[in-house]
């Protein structure tokens, strides 16, 4: 079986930047065990898989290592491909997911993501996490993942977390994060027990971070930069129980694959 298969910078406005992203657009579902297989090879952080429906299109997403209830820019990854490539006409583009409806839409050069937020709640720093870390948090909340935060952007910068440590975690993964000088903050997100040791950019992060530092900083609308290696940059926005985040992104591949 033939099967067409993009690769999507998500978080980018250029190739080897932001979050690469396989996309593998589908008439009917395949066995999970071959969506598996097609992301543990593709060896990237997400490939989406997506069928049209009768209102939109249902989407998932695998890892290298399991199925995943929310990713942010595979999420971004298969708009722009619905947008750019097949040529979907309309402005938005709403997707079934295991987080609910999540819509995307076209607002001049950039994408729009509507998503639940996800609001953390303070909590005590797990063992784990102290073990990790070179660095001591001022803070430690969890909602989809733990979120650690440091007293400066220099600290996140120079982290060189224990990946064993964070192995042991309940929850997806780790962001840390602190306030920033050039943006309103920045990020890294670790996901170890997921096949990711880092992440690049983690747009789902941002329905718990948009949350905290619009509490924090006392407004909506955001700038932030994930530092990752490749790094990547996005607007979140607070708007009552969603969060939206703003992103481009750009075509690195197309090709097929045999299955």
């Amino acid at each position: 079986m033939e099967l067409t298969l993009y690769q999507i910078d998500a978080f980018a406005v250029k190739p080897f930047e932001g979050n690469p992203a396989a996309v593998c657009p589908l008439d009917s579902w395949l066995p999970d065990e071959l969506m598996q297989a097609i992301a543990q090879e593709n060896n990237l952080s997400e490939t989406s898989f997506f069928v049209p429906t009768s209102d939109g299109y249902h989407i998932r997403w695998f890892t290298p290592a399991a199925e995943v209830d929310l990713c942010g820019h595979a999420t971004l990854a298969s708009a722009y491909v619905l947008f750019n490539i097949i040529g979907i006409k309309d402005d938005a583009i709403h997707f079934q997911s295991k987080s609910g409806i999540l819509s995307v839409f076209q607002e001049n050069e950039w994408l729009r993501m509507n998503f639940p937020a996800q609001p953390p709640t303070v909590c005590d720093t797990p063992e784990e996490i102290l073990k990790a870390f070179n660095n001591t948090p001022v803070e430690c909340l969890r909602s989809e993942d733990y979120v650690v935060v440091f007293k400066t952007e220099e600290e996140v910068a120079s982290l060189t977390p224990r990946l064993d440590e964070l192995l042991r975690l309940d929850l997806r993964g780790v962001i840390a994060t602190a306030a920033s000088s050039q943006y309103d903050f920045i990020a890294r997100f670790f996901a170890p027990k997921y096949g990711i040791p880092e992440d690049p950019v983690t747009g789902s992060a941002y329905t718990q971070l948009g949350p905290y530092w619009a509490g924090k900083l006392g407004k909506t609308r955001m700038h932030a930069r994930q530092i990752s290696g490749r790094g990547g940059e996005l607007m979140c926005e607070t708007a009552g129980d969603r969060v939206n985040i703003y992103g481009k992104a750009v075509k690195y591949l197309a090709g097929t694959i045999e299955v």
